[in-house]
């Protein structure tokens, strides 16, 4: 099939389907947190009837500024998604992510509240602690493949992961923190146990509030589909593992979310940041040991 064709392809149904699945995902992280809690939970539709309601509600609106930085910070995700799943250079993908990250930080911080502001400051915390880590992952995609072309990466003849093992660790190390899951859910939280009310999202509502869930929800599919990368190779076969392995991840992550307490911001940068370092230091080491064995 014709690059420019596949590449469209991948982006028309990132576009179309990432909210879907996203928003599925959380339905099931809702379920199974239930069935951890003892409980029975919601349905895994809940997400859409939730964001479906959102809209209809009349949204509080302290700042202007929130509107837009709101709906850059969806455009920024979507347009990282299209970059990703359209096999485009990953070191781009992984800097228009950040971009959009930064927009989520301005729309909380122009809000007039002390919660907010406090929220985004952590956020800014946790985005210092995952990115050494998101940088290497793309910097070792470089080292064991030769490129950082998405598209150019999925045809390798051996997956990623084989090269990568120590990095594949790390990035599940810090994608606790990009999911906002616990035990570093420190800038907003899921749970009632958030000290900040809640955080970074206190003064989002209505439509601005539905806006940052379905951002979310294409957020959790380019990160799953980072994770995926690593398994994913010429072998048609790969996809089906790449897949198992993404829900792995996301049922591991659900599971730490129910299992840990929270931890400090300074915890979380030192580990993050340690964990980054070794996987680095040690991944390299063995690269060119690992690239004889396969």
């Amino acid at each position: 099939m014709d690059k420019t064709l596949c590449s469209v392809i991948g982006i028309v149904a990132y576009i179309i389907f990432a909210p879907v699945i996203g928003g599925l995902l959380a339905g099931i992280d809702r379920k199974i947190t239930a069935r951890m809690q003892g409980r029975i939970g919601p349905s895994i539709l809940q997400p859409f009837y939730d964001v479906s309601k959102l809209f209809s509600k009349e949204t509080f609106k302290l700042n202007k500024g929130q509107y837009v930085y709101m709906f850059c910070f969806l455009l920024f995700a979507i347009f990282t998604g299209a970059c990703f799943f359209g096999g485009f250079d990953l070191m781009l993908v992984f800097f228009v992510l950040t971009t959009a990250a930064m927009f989520f930080v301005i729309a909380a911080s122009v809000a007039n509240s002390p919660f907010s502001r406090m929220g985004a400051m952590r956020e800014l915390v946790q985005m210092l602690s995952y990115e050494p880590m998101i940088l290497l992952v793309a910097v070792g995609f470089y080292l064991a493949t030769g490129t950082f072309n998405v598209s150019e990466i999925v045809k390798s003849d051996v997956s990623a992961i084989a090269y990568l093992p120590v990095i594949f660790i790390g990035l599940l190390y810090v994608l606790t923190i990009k999911l906002r899951k616990s035990p570093f859910d420190l800038s907003t939280s899921h749970h009632a146990h958030q000290e900040m009310v809640k955080g970074v999202t206190t003064e989002l509502s209505g439509s601005m509030f539905a806006v940052l869930e379905i951002t979310h929800w294409y957020e959790n599919v380019l990160l799953l589909g980072v994770v995926g990368l690593f398994i994913v190779n010429s072998s048609c076969i790969s996809i089906i593992v790449a897949i198992v392995v993404c829900f792995l991840a996301y049922f591991l992550e659900i599971l730490i979310d129910n299992t840990s307490a929270r931890v400090k911001w300074d915890f979380m940068l030192k580990s993050a940041w340690m964990v980054t370092l070794i996987a680095g230091v040690v991944n390299i080491l063995l690269l060119p040991v690992l690239m004889d064995l396969f």
